[in-house]
């Protein structure tokens, strides 16, 4: 579809908002564009007459956060050898799912993915984690926080915090100690609080901002490469995403690689 010099799947930013995110055009409505975050987890609208096109850079956007976690890991390979912990990845968006499995197969972890509603979590969830038996689940997707509903608290003001909590809860059925199942929750604006009390190791956002569409991968990552009998510097842990603490947070925890030698 094209209106005026626009087609979907243009990359675009918004003059009102002094072109800080750049979206792709996924539909229109009318002269209204449907936009969708290329790099953070949102969704949003805007009259035609406010974008403006991007050129989109051919070199791979993820490179450089790539090459940094992989600087980061501290492994010996000379004398012993690694079984980094198993990911399930559940994300409500197939795009950013595909960019969180390359990042993962490039920093060599061991991940299945699953693109699935943030509706349709809660329900499947629980069969999944038996059948890949994890030890890192990520839930994550899309959502929003209505901030003209004022009440930050109320999970209904956001428009998928409460499936991610409700799948959150399913997963603690499955298992419910939180060092045997790590679970990593929620995206763009998410009640990170609701997310921790429901039972996630890590969640977004404690300053109701946007994230990046790795910051659960690089938590997952990460975990995955930390030693199963140390626990996770956790400060570190939450600089390394897009806007640290005030996108993500976590509790501390042990990571999940065995090490074993000789090699």
């Amino acid at each position: 579809m094209i209106v005026l010099d626009f087609r979907i799947g243009d990359y675009v930013t918004r003059i009102s908002h002094q072109h800080d995110i750049l979206f792709k055009i996924v539909n229109f409505d009318g002269d209204v564009a449907i936009l969708k975050g290329v790099d953070l987890r949102l969704y949003a609208d805007s009259d035609i007459h406010d974008l403006v096109k991007a050129i989109r850079d051919d070199v791979d956007v993820d490179k450089e956060i790539i090459e940094e976690n992989v600087r980061d890991i501290q492994i010996d390979r000379s004398q012993y050898f690694y079984l980094p912990g198993k990911i399930l990845h559940i994300d409500g968006d197939g795009e950013y799912l595909e960019r969180c499995m390359r990042f993962y197969k490039d920093m060599n972890v061991k991940a299945n993915g699953i693109t699935l509603s943030e509706l349709d979590m809660a329900a499947r969830i629980g069969p999944l984690l038996q059948e890949f038996r994890p030890d890192i689940v990520v839930i994550t997707g899309h959502d929003a926080y209505y901030s003209k509903k004022k009440d930050a608290k109320d999970i209904h003001n956001y428009q998928n915090t409460a499936n991610f909590i409700d799948a959150v809860k399913e997963a603690r059925k499955y298992e419910k100690s939180q060092d045997k199942l790590i679970i990593i929750a929620g995206a763009c604006q998410s009640n990170y609080e609701e997310l921790i009390k429901a039972g996630a190791n890590f969640a977004s956002s404690p300053k109701r901002i946007n994230i990046h569409a790795l910051d659960p991968a690089i938590i997952a990552s990460s975990l995955a490469l930390s030693d199963k009998n140390q626990s996770i510097d956790l400060i570190r842990l939450i600089e390394k995403t897009k806007y640290g603490k005030d996108g993500m947070g976590g509790i501390i925890t042990n990571g999940t690689m065995y090490v074993g030698y000789p090699r």
